[in-house]
């Protein structure tokens, strides 16, 4: 039912309760969404279900804070005619309705900007957010920002339309200065009034032009002007069919929601926007430096990149693009310059589709378990932990061995987190590189008997014959630090009887029993967590914790910032047993992570088994 005396809600703030609805069509159409109509929402929750606030320009002034429709409506009865409320008290307007729409625009421009505009209803209706996203572009384009404010701007609209919206606006915010350029008259009669009505004729300039006239002619009369930038809203379809969408639309896709008002100049040109723009290519190639920048917006994304391979075809040396969001419709923005001096804006980063967030890589240390992990906790040091704080304690420990840098960082309750950086890989083959330094020592040549005698009995004190120190003495010193082998025996590094000193000749010595166990719980880190280890191990029991820093007592850090990967330790009280998660954060390769949760899970259960 249409609105008789005021629509009927409670204020809150800036917002009404009549926000709350769950329709989304009629804003999200403003912003170029589908949908017959819409309803106002509670702005939290329209931004998170839209998400139009993410790809919208920052300083869009719609893009945190949408318009309050009930409070618009009871400001301007021309608007409020337009707005319906339903039963529960939610605020739609119909974007079927030409004039719907055009009340929209025009009351917009009057509360935000204090534009005051007419638009036929059979012209284009232009919709403010997305024609604020290209003039702020514009403005990142040009420097505004960073520029004296003082400093007149000037710049060309293409094709400015009945609501002459661009220049409009530019002026408005910037104090910029404009040459407007028409071909058609009903276009052109209006653009020309709305200048007039809102006093803005010293800095806006309507031009009528003939019909596929964009730069050349428009600048001959003013030939000794450089503008800073051109502006232009092509029209997108090459004919009849492609405008209703017979030929270009998806099937898939609904129908448009919106009625579509422009005229045939405004949607249709030969060959499309992208013949369109091509031209003014063409032209920029003939004017080079009379234009700082020149730019145009696209409705298709198709056209973008055969347009920027002629820009590259034509060897402009500055160009860049952006995406304008408005909801789920997309329109995108091409820019090219002659100059070198000008600040190229980065274009928007690639998005990727959002990915389902994966599941934790996690494992359960028992509660049998962790009372064995703080009896050996309390023996190595005074102080007595138990519970998830000794199975944290542990695995800090571990990772400081590995020299892993890690900290503490807040969380919940019932938990502990660690943050992980892993600067290098220290988890992977320990027992084989162990043996492989115990093989370089072995091939470590050795010196004469002779020799180490001399020396021993140089450095030995002369002692009395039959003494009590000969019978007490013990093994010596070898000249290369390890204990000097009984006397008959070849000094052998590593060496064990008297038959060792064969080992020192061996370049690959088999590994122990031991060895190939330990080596095997090694290579279970490559498998990643899928089990536990249950066999007991002979493993040295790690020190209390200690932060973790490197051979010469620095803390770690990546060479120039690099690291293979970040995660996030989540130790978790599960009734009486530990639960130990493993967040992906970034890095080179999730399976590194992998490796290492296998890694700690394994040490963990050897330090109970040993």
């Amino acid at each position: 039912m249409k609105l008789n005396g005021g629509p009927r809600w409670r204020r809150t703030g800036s917002v009404t309760s009549a926000f709350l609805g769950s329709s989304r069509s009629g804003w999200l159409r403003l912003w170029g969404c589908r949908g017959p109509h819409y309803t106002n929402r509670l702005a939290g929750t329209l931004t998170s279900e839209m998400a139009l606030s993410k790809s919208m320009h920052a300083r869009n002034r719609y893009k945190d804070k949408p318009p309050d429709f009930a409070y618009l409506a009871t400001k301007y009865p021309d608007f409020k005619q337009h707005v319906q409320i339903n039963l529960n008290g939610r605020v739609s307007l119909n974007f079927k309705d030409p004039e719907a729409v055009r009340a929209l625009t025009c009351t917009l421009l009057r509360e935000d900007f204090g534009l005051s505009i007419d638009i036929p209803l059979e012209r284009l209706i232009p919709t403010v957010p997305l024609r604020l996203n290209y003039i702020h572009w514009v403005e990142d384009l040009i420097g505004h920002q960073n520029s004296d404010k003082n400093t007149l701007r000037r710049g060309i609209d293409i094709g400015t339309g009945a609501s002459c919206i661009y220049p409009l606006l530019g002026t408005t915010l910037n104090g910029w200065y404009f040459l407007a350029t028409e071909v058609d008259d009903m276009c052109f009669n209006y653009a020309k009034k709305n200048v007039e009505q809102n006093n803005l004729s010293d800095l806006i300039k309507v031009v009528k032009v003939p019909q596929k006239t964009l730069l050349m002619d428009a600048l001959k009369e003013e030939s000794e002007i450089i503008y800073d930038f051109c502006m232009c809203n092509p029209p997108f379809f090459a004919n009849q069919l492609e405008a209703k969408g017979v030929n270009s639309r998806n099937p898939r896709r609904p129908p448009p929601s919106s009625v579509n008002t422009g005229g045939i100049t405004e949607i249709m040109a030969e060959g499309g926007e992208l013949e369109f723009v091509k031209r003014i290519i063409h032209d920029s190639l003939q004017l080079k430096k009379r234009l700082r920048w020149y730019s145009c917006m696209l409705g298709k994304k198709c056209s973008l990149a055969p347009l920027k391979e002629e820009l590259r075809i034509q060897g402009v040396p500055k160009v860049t693009y952006t995406e304008f969001c408005q909801g789920r419709t997309m329109r995108w923005a091409l820019a090219w310059s002659f100059y070198d001096d000008v600040t190229v804006p980065s274009p928007p980063s690639k998005r990727r589709k959002l990915e389902k967030p994966r599941k934790p890589i996690t494992f359960v240390v028992l509660g049998s378990v962790m009372k064995e992990l703080a009896l050996k906790a309390s023996s190595l040091g005074p102080e007595t932990v138990e519970g998830i704080v000794v199975v944290t304690t542990w695995i800090e420990k571990i990772l400081t061995d590995l020299k892993v840098q890690h900290k503490r960082v807040p969380c919940g309750k019932e938990e502990i987190s660690l943050f992980l950086t892993a600067i290098e890989n220290s988890w992977i083959h320990l027992r084989r590189k162990k043996r492989d330094r115990v093989r370089q020592l072995r091939e470590v040549p050795l010196a004469p008997k002779n020799v180490i005698e001399a020396l021993e009995e140089k450095k030995s004190p002369p002692k009395e014959p039959g003494s009590s120190q000969d019978v007490a003495q013990g093994p010596q010193e070898s000249a290369l630090g390890g204990p000097a082998p009984p006397e008959g025996e070849s000094a052998t590094v590593g060496g064990h009887g008297p038959n060792q000193d064969v080992l020192s000749q061996e370049e690959n010595p088999e590994p122990t029993e031991d060895e190939r166990s330990e080596e095997k719980g090694d290579m279970e880190v490559l498998e990643g967590c899928k089990g536990s280890s249950n066999g007991a191990q002979d493993h040295e029991a790690p020190e209390p914790f200690s932060s973790p820093v490197s051979e010469k007592g620095n803390h770690l850090q990546g060479v120039d910032g690099r690291y293979l990967f970040k995660c996030l330790i989540n130790v978790k009280k599960e009734v009486d047993d530990a639960l130990v998660e493993m967040h992906w954060v970034e890095g080179q390769n999730r399976d590194l992570m992998n490796q290492l949760c296998t890694y700690i899970r394994n040490q963990i259960f050897r330090l109970v088994a040993s």
